[in-house]
């Protein structure tokens, strides 16, 4: 199965950088060059296990995700519940570890899927790495932007309050 992986060193603790990933609309378009939009399903009002999210990609794709895991400030994970046809499985987590310089965090993003159908799988899978791959090194990018953007840290705080 791949996994694509990108990490990123930002200069704020591991409990505000676990925040800013968590951020939602409006503020998570501030940093996130992916989404285009993002809302919880269910009545749902919050990030935790079990949350379900509508996701549309800046590609016009969509996605119903669940968080599998939620565990502030150290790992958040889901899992595609629906989304585009040629994903057999899709997954994604995150990770956030205390740097060597104080009061910085080392922030892991990871992709894991499978594509589909099974006989298009050994080149739908290296096209899919190559695809994702960018995306997510957008996307980090993105989010180390917003860890030093007053607007996105001042939201991502609130929620620590």
């Amino acid at each position: 199965m791949p996994v694509v992986e990108a990490a990123v060193t930002v200069p704020v603790p591991p409990d505000v950088a676990f925040a800013v990933s968590q951020t939602t609309a409006p503020v998570r378009y501030r940093w996130d060059p992916f989404v285009r939009e993002q809302h919880f399903t269910g009545g749902a009002t919050r990030p935790g296990k079990g949350v379900r999210t509508f996701t549309r990609s800046r590609h016009g794709l969509t996605m119903i995700s669940e968080y599998v895991s939620y565990a502030p400030p150290t790992t958040v994970g889901m899992k595609m519940v629906r989304g585009p046809w040629f994903f057999e499985m899709f997954a994604g987590g995150w990770r956030f570890a205390p740097a060597g310089e104080p009061g910085h965090t080392v922030a892991t993003w990871r992709y894991n899927f499978r594509c589909r159908p099974a006989f298009l799988r050994p080149v739908a899978d290296r096209v899919g790495t190559l695809l994702l791959r960018r995306d997510i090194r957008r996307r980090i990018a993105g989010y180390a932007a917003g860890c030093v953007d007053p607007e996105v840290l001042a939201a991502a705080r609130r929620t620590l309050d």
